[in-house]
């Protein structure tokens, strides 16, 4: 059931160590080659984000999801996470590791590989998905560790316990959802998590400072909301 996260998280790690003995870039080539994955982030959002057939659900999941994720400071939580791991390893360029953490850690799990596969490899032991998209983030873990620094590595952790517990989680989802509205919700939430990442891709390209983390409630609020909407059209007289 978890061979599939395993085999990503190893990916990552893999590709964050071969990364790391290519940190001698230049920094214009880093620089250019980090725009360049700036733009394919955008590209790759853009087009999950398409998906919606709900966009007023989706601009509501972000309000409401964006409020949640500031009172609960998640992105301060992550960067605190990533500064633990610069003082535990004594890390002297301050923030080198926070950021490798923080952005591959959200480019890593949100998107509908992540959760597709982990549900494909939970209910049917198919690990197809996974195995597809450990090749994708073990290459990008070698860009993204080449420029933002071995942080990356460290994505590996939240990857393995993310998508793994959608795995062991996957019999009692599908129980509870059923086929058709698990369908529906992927679409939506895949459509919110696109402009996350899209929001990723800005902060890489560094033409603002978003705070993705402390957006990522909207994801939930996402998935909620599909059944929610489907029984007040079931409910309400108009």
């Amino acid at each position: 059931m978890l061979t599939g996260t395993i085999v990503n998280a190893a990916a990552i790690l893999l590709g964050s160590l071969i990364g790391r003995f290519l940190s001698g870039i230049p920094e214009g080539t880093r620089q250019t080659v980090m725009n360049g994955i700036g733009l394919a982030v955008v590209l790759l959002g853009l087009q999950m984000s398409f998906q919606t057939e709900n966009i007023l659900l989706v601009i509501v999941s972000l309000v409401l999801g964006s409020l949640i994720g500031e009172a609960l400071r998640i992105e301060y939580r992550l960067q605190q996470a990533g500064q633990w791991l610069e003082r535990s390893i004594g890390k002297k360029k301050e923030g080198s590791i926070a950021t490798g953490f923080v952005t591959a850690t959200l480019v890593y799990c949100i998107g509908a590989m992540a959760v597709l596969g982990a549900l494909d490899s939970g209910l049917r032991g198919n690990h197809d998905i996974l195995y597809t998209k450990a090749m994708l983030d073990g290459f990008s873990a070698i860009i993204f560790t080449s420029t933002l620094g071995i942080g990356v590595a460290f994505s590996a952790i939240p990857v393995f316990l993310y998508q793994g517990g959608i795995a062991l989680l996957s019999t009692q989802i599908y129980a509870l959802l059923g086929k058709e509205l698990l369908d529906a919700i992927l679409v939506e939430v895949t459509a919110t998590g696109g402009l996350l990442i899209v929001a990723i891709g800005i902060n890489i390209l560094e033409v603002r400072k978003i705070n993705v983390a402390n957006m990522l409630p909207a994801i939930l609020v996402a998935a909620a909301g599909v059944p929610l909407l489907r029984w007040l059209s079931e409910t309400m007289p108009f």
